[in-house]
């Protein structure tokens, strides 16, 4: 068959940019076509997040995840200061609020100084010297922490990529042959030697269309974000997180500055109605029965429902929302959260109800897949891109 590229790699959020990015790198000259079903890039995960640049302190030491993440937090700061992409290294910190919180608090220690990132343990003094709003009986102070606009990277990856993007079409076949793939949109068909799956959202969907079971089923949870009213805006000056629970694999409500001045406030944690469902009214039927069909989808309900109720109920009632946010800053009332864009995490699930803990790549005959990439998958994609680009290469070879 003729070639209309050497790899298509479909998804245009930062991963899939960040993997367009790095083949040019590795190897000029390899024709690469990025599609992406909305009629811009990054308009999901990459676009609809805090901003954070994550410094690695939460995960398992020999994680992809630690290990991408503390890599990505550096190399992404200076990618974003070569290419003029806005950023700042803000520092954060965790915050326990009450003795139970102490032991995980000395774990997270333990565990930063192992991954090498600049941790200093606070006492209450240490909190008002960083935050003189927050409240807490002990923190740590993480250095590394920062804040970028993730959408402005992915634009700086993609025009560095040299990759043709085509927006506006959403894959509907792939078909592998021994000699290729063909990958079908209502706009056109992509002829290539090699398909990298980095649809996020949709990519165990993607998997299946090529002729791949992945073994999981993509949840989507969506966070839910506030953002302080201006009045209430200097009562934080950086990032302060709350201590996360380990049985849950989300960090819980916390305060983040952004590059312009506002404070987003969130995120809840509650199982979206539809994969791209930013609303509680944003309904697919589609997306639900594939839900509600998937196994793991009820184990994981039964496994974790008491967590997931605690959500439920702090998205539907601001009042308990702002009681969760007082734990860390006192002075915080209702009337200072602002309702502001929700994100959804694509979040793997096993057919067992686990909740896939770390980054998961797969191959098959021409074709590599990414089949969990959530946070922090924005501050580790350069290590993440130039991992699936490597492996495309591998696929190119063979």
């Amino acid at each position: 068959m003729g070639y209309d590229c050497d790899v298509v790699v479909i998804g245009g959020g930062i991963v899939g940019l960040s993997t367009a990015y790095a083949l040019n790198r590795a190897a000029p000259g390899t024709s690469v076509i990025v599609l992406e079903k909305e009629t811009r890039i990054a308009a999901h995960q990459t676009g609809r997040n805090s901003g954070v640049i994550h410094s690695g302190l939460y995960y398992r030491p020999g994680s992809l995840k630690a290990r991408y993440a503390v890599e990505g937090a550096r190399e992404t700061v200076e990618f974003c200061r070569e290419q003029g992409v806005p950023h700042r290294v803000t520092g954060k910190l965790v915050v326990a609020t009450d003795s139970t919180e102490l032991p995980r608090l000395h774990a997270l220690a333990q565990r930063g100084r192992e991954h090498g990132l600049p941790i200093r343990e606070l006492g209450p003094a240490g909190i008002v010297e960083f935050e003189p709003h927050a409240a807490g009986i002990a923190a740590l102070h993480v250095g590394s922490t920062g804040i970028c606009d993730y959408p402005a990277m992915a634009a700086a990856l993609a025009e560095l990529s040299g990759a043709q993007l085509r927006t506006g079409g959403a894959v509907t076949a792939v078909v592998r042959r021994s000699d290729g793939v063909t990958v079908t949109t209502p706009l056109a068909e992509v002829r290539a030697r090699v398909v990298v799956n980095c649809a996020g959202l949709q990519s165990d969907r993607i998997a299946r269309l090529a002729g791949d079971e992945p073994g999981v089923r993509i949840v989507p949870f969506r966070g839910e974000y506030f953002t302080l009213a201006p009045r209430a805006r200097d009562l934080v000056r950086g990032l302060v997180y709350p201590v996360p629970n380990p049985a849950f694999p989300f960090l819980g409500v916390h305060l983040t500055r952004d590059l312009h001045g506002g404070v987003h406030v969130g995120p809840n944690a509650v199982p979206a109605l539809a994969r791209e469902g930013y609303r509680w009214a944003d309904l697919s039927p589609r997306d639900l029965a594939g839900t509600l069909a998937w196994p793991g989808a009820w184990r994981l309900g039964a496994r974790h429902w008491r967590a997931e109720a605690a959500e439920l109920h702090r998205s539907l009632s601001l009042r308990v929302f702002a009681r969760e946010v007082r734990r860390l800053l006192p002075e915080c009332t209702a009337a200072d959260l602002l309702p502001a864009p929700a994100g959804v995490r694509a979040q793997a699930v096993a057919r067992d109800g686990s909740l896939l803990d770390d980054f998961v790549f797969a191959r098959a005959p021409r074709t590599v897949h990414v089949l969990n990439a959530p946070s922090p998958a924005a501050t580790a994609s350069l290590p993440i891109g130039r991992e699936v680009a490597r492996r495309a290469l591998a696929a190119l070879a063979e």
